[in-house]
């Protein structure tokens, strides 16, 4: 298949290059996409002719969009965080954002309509007490 490292070293970079434009096209379709300011005719109009003309695609929209691509990209990143910090903090809660006394009302209020028995109602009133 390869006559001389010379063809090894040519296909390693023909190899390089294809990856590198896969990668470059992932990365532009991605902020297509990602993009609020485009509605939907103007991202399929750009996926067509990314598509159409792949290479003429993508350095248009690099010239056109280019600049701002990265500050999509910081701005979703920010919002993927918060959500994050966001879903952590509400898991994070012991109790479920209720406090010990409202844990321990809604207890006796189940004891009072007989859901649930005395010994019950202890268990549940000293678990609430020593995880507070």
């Amino acid at each position: 298949m390869f006559n001389d490292n010379g063809s090894f070293l040519l296909a390693m970079l023909e190899f390089f290059l294809f990856f590198a434009w896969v990668m470059c096209l992932f990365y532009v379709f991605a902020d297509i996409f990602r993009s609020r300011d485009l509605g939907g005719g103007a991202k399929t109009l750009w996926c067509v002719f990314v598509i159409v003309l792949p290479f003429l695609g993508v350095f248009a929209y690099l010239i056109a969009r280019g600049g701002s691509m990265t500050q999509r990209s910081i701005e979703q990143q920010q919002q993927l965080r918060a959500q994050q910090d966001e879903y952590i903090r509400s898991v994070a809660t012991t109790s479920g954002g209720t406090s010990s006394a409202d844990q321990i009302a809604s207890a006796k209020k189940l004891l009072d309509d007989g859901t649930i028995n005395q010994a019950e109602f202890e268990q549940m009133k000293a678990t609430t007490l020593a995880s507070a």
